[in-house]
């Protein structure tokens, strides 16, 4: 039971922080493109790349991986929001748009994982 609280409360976390990045994102660049997904996907996916970097390094526990990268960072990244906002894009006829989301969205958040990792191996060895 301990461990679906853990996963709980940082699921409500990641989705409180969602919605205030996304949102704050999206405000300032208005509705033609959903920068806001695409900004707490790369976040997201940078601070798993970083806490899973440095778990190796300071034995981050069980307990931590689940509140922390199951929960927080499992809620607030949102590739179903991705995957909504893209086929809007196509269902609006814009194309061009749509294969820049969903590359935009693959490749930068992949890279995230990645730069996460090594910044973190690179702090904690």
């Amino acid at each position: 039971m301990t461990r679906l609280v853990l996963v709980a409360l940082g699921a409500a976390l990641g989705g409180v922080a969602r919605y205030a990045v996304a949102g704050a994102v999206q405000a300032r660049i208005g509705p033609l493109f959903p920068l806001g997904t695409l900004a707490v996907n790369v976040l997201g996916c940078a601070a798993i790349g970083a806490l899973t970097g440095s778990g190796y390094a300071i034995g981050l526990s069980d307990e931590a991986r689940l509140l922390l990268v199951v929960g927080l960072l499992g809620s607030f990244t949102t590739f179903s929001a991705f995957g909504y906002e893209t086929v809007a894009l196509l269902a609006g006829g814009r194309y061009g748009a749509a294969a820049l989301s969903a590359l935009a969205n693959v490749g930068l958040s992949m890279g995230a994982v990645v730069a996460g990792h090594l910044a973190a191996r690179g702090v904690w060895g």
